[in-house]
């Protein structure tokens, strides 16, 4: 997967984004391993836009991890400063899994009682509704009646 180009404008905004963030990966002594190919692909799902710190001397081979993160992952290579790689790609939209089953929850009312003498301040009540109840227009909570089974009469001639 190639990496995301970026204008100018993106890159700079992304980076102002990423000046507060804290590394999420680490790079240690023994470089692009498998687990932080891994980790970094997670932290890019979860974040979208990470820093990764690199615990080697040598620019070259930090440059070099730079790139195939960048080009591995499908992520955007925002900027390389010292031992720290800032990598950028967008965040997958998550899928959210319907279930039939499910009903209704609870819902929260706010009933307002009016004082019968003028100056007085009305009486608010914060009412919990569950999914077989109802609330009534004098703001009383009432269950619902069960469902009555019709019972036809068939005419048997």
């Amino acid at each position: 997967m190639p990496a995301i180009q970026l204008s100018v404008a993106e890159r700079k905004t992304h980076r102002a984004e990423a000046h507060h963030l804290d590394p999420v990966v680490m790079i240690g002594n023994d470089g692009l391993t498998p687990a932080v190919l891994k980790e970094t692909n997670a932290a890019l799902n979860a974040h979208g836009l990470i820093k990764v710190r690199v615990l080697g001397d040598d620019r070259e081979a930090r440059e070099a991890m730079y790139q195939q993160l960048a080009d591995e992952l499908g992520a955007a290579p925002i900027q390389h400063i010292g031992k720290l790689l800032v990598l950028w790609r967008p965040k997958p939209k998550k899928v959210k899994a319907e279930d039939e089953e499910r009903k209704a929850g609870p819902r929260e009312f706010k009933v307002v009682k009016n004082s019968s003498r003028g100056g007085q301040r009305p009486e608010v009540k914060r009412v919990r509704v569950l999914g077989n109840q109802r609330l009534t227009t004098g703001g009383m909570v009432k269950k619902a009646k069960p469902k009555q089974k019709s019972v036809k009469k068939t005419r048997v001639d």
